[in-house]
């Protein structure tokens, strides 16, 4: 598959935006349809944006979805001063309604979602992030796409360019790949993983750091 259309949220977050400039640059993506609540504030000839204020009021049978590939689902939030049921809302019922929404207009896509290091598959775990988001990941695999991977990076470099950093992340940018290589890797990589899952897939449906790095290269 030589020339992909892809639909992308979490434009306006660090890895969004990353995953986002890799693919504008990718000659393999031939659109991207950038999937946010506000505006990227990109100009780019692949792009194009669709504003949605709440995805949990999307249609499900929104046709602005129609004839696209993929999904590269980057958005997310930290579940740091959140309980259980304000975080489930936004990182299970939110993803679940955009990928039913996605799968109605595109019954032979690929979803992508970024989840993260140390997700509990078995949704019974003391954290409770990692036990949403595992329950997260379980549904999207149950879904009925062509193929579902969740992603699972650790610390991820940004892409040289980007602008929605947090002031807080940027110290670790340049010590943490070099004191911990085998925990990081760079968006570009993700980016050109979740490219590579489109054009000829991946044995397994959960990704860790090593298999993102192997499907990169």
């Amino acid at each position: 598959m030589n020339s992909i259309k892809i639909i992308l949220t979490g434009a306006t977050g660090m890895v969004g935006e990353g995953v986002l400039m890799e693919c504008l640059e990718n000659p393999n993506i031939s659109e991207v349809l950038s999937i946010s609540r506000k505006p990227s504030g990109k100009k780019h000839a692949k792009l194009k944006e669709y504003i949605v204020s709440d995805f949990l009021a999307m249609n499900l049978y929104d046709e602005n979805l129609k004839g696209y590939d993929a999904v590269f689902f980057c958005a997310g939030i930290s579940s740091v001063g959140m309980n259980e049921e304000e975080y489930t809302r936004i990182t299970f019922d939110m993803t679940i309604h955009f990928a039913k929404a996605a799968l109605s207009q595109n019954p032979d896509m690929v979803f992508n979602y970024v989840s993260g290091m140390y997700t509990d598959s078995t949704e019974s775990g003391k954290i409770m992030w990692a036990r949403v988001k595992g329950k997260t990941e379980n549904t999207i695999r149950k879904l009925g796409f062509r193929a579902a991977y969740n992603f699972r990076p650790g610390f991820m470099k940004p892409v040289e360019g980007q602008k929605n950093i947090k002031w807080f992340f940027k110290p670790f940018i340049w010590f943490f790949p070099v004191i911990f290589p085998s925990k990081s890797l760079t968006l570009h990589e993700v980016g050109r993983a979740m490219i590579k899952t489109v054009q000829k897939g991946y044995p397994t449906s959960t990704l860790e750091i090593r298999d993102i790095k192997n499907l990169a290269i």
